[in-house]
């Protein structure tokens, strides 16, 4: 999910894809069905390098030919795993050019532009800007960039977005991936909010930890990389000529589903951590698998509650208890 600038009824079935290119550049696709009472624009912060440029800082890819981009990526997974939830600072600076109005794009079912800056929103239509204050509350911003896309309609399920941007989280010994999953639904910033989210990237570094592909009846995540890994490179179950250099068909893409009530924040992979699963470096909150975590809970309650009957029966053992009934336990 994402940030809107008017309050939306519902958002759900979030994807997003990410890739680093060449140069500097990351590559990211971003997905979602959405209802709305009026008309809206979605904002995806971007870390770009600074300063950001209006014209060179962000390059729009069109994939309105290419609807079924996600529905591809899924299918080099042994299954498709159903969603289960639907549902500012204060800056002197100046805008970054003399320019009133900001650049438009028609990018298929949007009219996007790049907002250099968050003092650049004040170029953009009044509808289109996050509540005063709202800013505020997410300083982390305060040197982004801001891709925003005017919806077209107020409800269904747009083809998916597609752009580049020159990132500050590459070179340097940096190489991050980001993924825009803040949300900002109603202008109010949240500690906490339900995520519908499945991630999919592409890595050499993820591609050189991750094992063999596991034939199961289930999403099974890497142990190495804590990500699920696809059965074949992309090649091989995804168009890629259609996905206009987004997707390298030579190598293997990795998927992580974020869903439920989690830490309302942008999604971070540090590449240069090998060795380490990089899921727990997305979400700290979130581990992977789910089970893991469960089981080692139940077992220390089973183990402390086995111990604490066993010393009581032993302390009865002294009182006349019959050594029968302590043995069968």
């Amino acid at each position: 999910m994402c940030i809107f600038s008017r309050p939306v009824l519902s958002v759900a079935d979030t994807n997003i894809f990410a890739r680093l290119g060449e140069d500097g550049w990351q590559y990211l696709v971003y997905q979602m069905s959405f209802e709305t009472e009026e008309i809206n624009a979605m904002v995806l912060p971007l870390p770009v390098q600074t300063p950001s440029r209006e014209t060179e800082s962000v390059e729009f890819i069109s994939l309105r030919e290419n609807e079924d981009f996600f529905e591809k990526l899924a299918l080099g997974f042994p299954v498709a795993v159903p969603s289960k939830f639907s549902r500012g600072y204060s800056y002197d600076s100046k805008p970054q050019t003399d320019s009133q109005v900001l650049e438009v794009h028609e990018v298929g079912d949007y009219v996007a532009s790049l907002v250099p800056t968050i003092a650049d929103f004040d170029r953009l239509d009044e509808r289109f800007r996050l509540p005063a204050g709202s800013w505020d509350q997410i300083p982390q911003y305060k040197d982004y960039g801001f891709a925003v896309f005017q919806l077209k309609k107020l409800k269904g399920k747009p083809h998916p977005i597609g752009l580049k941007f020159k990132t500050r989280f590459q070179g340097n010994q940096v190489s991050k991936i980001f993924f825009p999953t803040i949300h900002i639904h109603d202008g109010e910033v949240h500690d906490r909010e339900h995520f519908d989210h499945d991630l999919f990237l592409q890595s050499p570094e993820l591609d050189s930890l991750c094992g063999r592909f596991k034939e199961r009846r289930k999403l099974t995540p890497d142990k190495a990389t804590g990500f699920i890994r696809s059965k074949w490179k992309a090649g091989q179950f995804c168009n890629v000529d259609a996905c206009k250099g987004i997707v390298d068909g030579e190598a293997l893409v990795h998927r992580v589903q974020i869903q439920g009530l989690k830490e309302n924040k942008d999604a971070i992979v540090d590449l240069k951590s090998p060795g380490a699963p990089l899921q727990s470096m997305i979400f700290p909150n979130v581990t992977w698998p789910w089970g893991t975590g469960l089981a080692a809970v139940v077992g220390a309650v089973w183990f402390f509650e086995r111990r604490n009957k066993v010393s009581g029966k032993l302390a009865q053992r002294g009182q006349g208890a019959d050594v029968s009934e302590l043995d069968a336990n």
